[in-house]
């Protein structure tokens, strides 16, 4: 059973996504909080995922994620909110969210983005996947990240490619930009790519790119390629 915790500061909101999330039988909703503050307190209880609104009176939602997962690391945190403006999002996954949705999404998808989060998984919609990356692209990255930062070539099994590959990642290159910058071909590219997700124990690209981005990658200068 996956134990959620969901925070929005409007009532119906709160109560319309616990009545349908009810209808799931491996989803327990185990409290509901009205804005950040109470949701600090409410995540000693150890919820697996919380659903957090982004904007809250009293304390927003990307401190609210960043002060939990400070304390309660394991805790897997989905932004649900209308919102997906670039800073909101950028701010939010840096802060340590895995996830973020928006409110118009059906009951089932975002049940479940619940059970990918619940499993250690990153969910994005492809348009927020793009705003994400585009501003790792643009270097509009926050100074903080849920992760302290690493040196490239730092992650033990992957090779020197696959590491040039990751932090390609972190940039927003797409396969064929890695492929050009990289001298491979773009089916080099995919094979690397795989590995490296392979070996780190990731889902998917885009979780790779956050996995890169949340580890310092696209940061520093450029590797050396010769």
């Amino acid at each position: 059973m996956i134990r959620v915790l969901i925070v929005d500061d409007q009532r119906l909101m709160r109560e319309g996504v616990r009545t349908l999330l009810g209808l799931e039988k491996d989803i327990h909703v185990v409290g509901v909080a009205s804005d950040g503050i109470e949701a600090e307190h409410m995540a000693a209880n150890h919820p697996d995922v919380i659903l957090m609104d982004i904007r809250m009176p009293n304390q927003d939602g990307v401190t609210t994620t960043r002060n939990i997962l400070s304390k309660y690391p394991d805790i897997q945190i989905l932004m649900l909110t209308t919102f997906e403006e670039q800073t909101d999002v950028v701010g939010a996954l840096s802060a340590g969210a895995v996830g973020y949705l928006l409110k118009d999404m059906p009951a089932e998808e975002i049940a479940d983005a619940i059970r990918v989060a619940a499993r250690g998984g990153a969910v994005l919609p492809p348009n927020i996947a793009k705003t994400f990356l585009n501003a790792v692209n643009q270097h509009e990255r926050p100074v903080e990240a849920a992760a302290p930062a690493i040196e490239p070539r730092c992650v033990a099994g992957l090779t020197d490619r696959e590491t040039d590959v990751l932090d390609c990642l972190a940039r927003g290159m797409s396969n064929r930009e890695i492929g050009s910058y990289l001298h491979l071909t773009e089916g080099t590219v995919k094979n690397h790519v795989s590995n490296l997700i392979s070996k780190l124990e990731l889902r998917d690209r885009t979780q790779a790119a956050l996995y890169a981005v949340r580890h310092g990658y696209g940061q520093l200068s450029k590797p050396d390629l010769s």
